[in-house]
């Protein structure tokens, strides 16, 4: 019970980046836009996510865990309100992609810290991070379902509003964590820019595809993103206290489990969102029933978070991480049938590559792994339907050209699971 709040946050934010997907063509008729102006919105929620994500790590030092927690919560919660009532597309991107992004920025870093600062031992610590990590796993995959069948049964509005309800119950169940008072350090102000700035003018330049194609302003768009990234590196090098140590990435398995993660979210994200587009607009199913073709997916995460802590006891962090993938890759090679297999695969990954990462570090780099680690999945979710997006506006037959993507990241995100070494294995208390 201690981890409630936690897993519910975690679940929130979570469904908030799936839950979209079910009622593009709905929002898009009623808020008199575009797909490609929905997918814009779902995207840039991600994107800030990512991009804000290590920076509110550093602010949960600063201004305490809980404190950090609930003001994130309460961001989100007016986010949430305002996309409810978004009268057009341009509040409903305020609403979702800015300060619901924020929000899960600020409330998502402190969730890993306090599961730790309520741990009692090593093993009351795993079951911890498998909790919030399977609420995690269990919030993307019930998002097209139940948000399917909210938009169905009253509007894509009252989606939001469930959001700003369990928001609100989080928040009361937040008293009960543990207070901590925040450190006097200084805060990398240029580092946040350079972070925030260099990751937005990459993920727009695919974004921009949608539009322009891979013309020469795209390539300019992520070149300046490549390039503000690049002069990051440098900067974190050569200041006292930079936005994130550079040691955290100069572990080899940690590494490797980053890139898994990216991977993972890129596939999943991308996933769900080309099969609502052409679930929604070639076939021309109602959110519902979109959501309802997606179920296999949805069991299939379902089942395997919640046996991800069994499976933790009996299998290796690596062998989870290979045979999700496989799986992951099966069952998107034979669409749709293989939605339960595509399900269950990333559904046994996502925990095994989080716990590869966190547990590299000790107690004191947890704050910042963490926020890198959930930087990492963010983008991964941003390239997802960036991508993806841009091949169903530009291809002869879009959506075999998206799964074929799909396909092919899965595949190096195997080929980085297949150089985890065992020495990369959590420590078990």
């Amino acid at each position: 019970m201690k981890v409630l709040p936690l897993a519910l946050a975690q679940f929130i934010a979570s469904y908030a980046a799936t839950n979209m997907n079910v009622a593009i063509s709905t929002i898009a008729d009623d808020l008199d836009t575009t797909i490609t102006g929905v997918q814009t919105t779902i995207t840039l929620f991600t994107l800030v996510m990512a991009a804000l994500m290590v920076p509110g790590s550093k602010l949960t030092d600063r201004w305490g865990r809980r404190r950090c927690f609930v003001l994130g919560l309460a961001i989100y919660g007016t986010g949430a309100l305002l996309a409810a009532f978004a009268p057009g597309p341009g509040l409903l991107l305020v609403g979702y992609a800015l300060l619901e992004g924020v929000g899960s920025a600020l409330m998502i870093p402190p969730i890993y810290i306090l599961v730790t600062a309520l741990a009692a031992d090593a093993t009351a610590r795993a079951k911890g991070f498998g909790a919030v990590s399977g609420a995690g796993g269990l919030g993307a995959a019930a998002g097209p379902l139940l948000g399917g069948l909210i938009t169905s049964t009253f509007s894509w509005r009252a989606s939001f509003l469930l959001q700003v309800l369990v928001v609100a119950v989080i928040i009361v169940l937040a008293r009960n964590l543990p207070r901590t008072s925040g450190k006097s350090t200084g805060f990398d102000l240029l580092g946040a820019f350079l972070s925030g700035a260099g990751l937005f003018l990459l993920v727009l330049g695919v974004l921009r595809t949608n539009v322009n194609g891979w013309q020469l302003s795209t390539w300019l768009l992520i070149g300046a993103g490549a390039a503000v990234l690049a002069v990051f590196a440098v900067h974190i090098r050569r200041v006292e206290n930079p936005l994130c140590d550079p040691k955290l990435f100069r572990d080899r398995t940690s590494n490797l489990g980053l890139g898994t993660q990216l991977v993972q979210w890129l596939v999943l994200q991308g996933t769900f969102f080309v099969l609502s587009v052409h679930l929604q607009q070639e076939q021309h199913l109602s959110a519902i029933d979109t959501g309802l073709a997606l179920l296999p997916a949805t069991i299939g995460m379902l089942v395997t978070s919640a046996l991800a802590g069994r499976f933790a006891r009996r299998h290796s962090q690596r062998t989870l991480i290979r045979v999700g993938f496989l799986l992951t890759i099966a069952g998107t090679v034979q669409q749709p049938v293989g939605l339960f297999l595509l399900g269950a695969g990333i559904g046994i990954m996502l925990t095994a590559s989080v716990n590869v990462v966190q547990s590299r570090w000790p107690d004191a780099d947890q704050a910042d792994v963490s926020g890198v680690s959930r930087a990492v999945s963010n983008l991964g979710s941003s390239f997802g339907t960036a991508l993806v997006g841009s091949v169903l506006t530009g291809a002869g037959h879009p959506y075999r050209a998206a799964l074929t993507l799909l396909v092919l990241f899965s595949v190096v995100g195997l080929g980085l699971a297949l150089f985890i070494r065992r020495d990369g294995e959590p420590r078990r208390g």
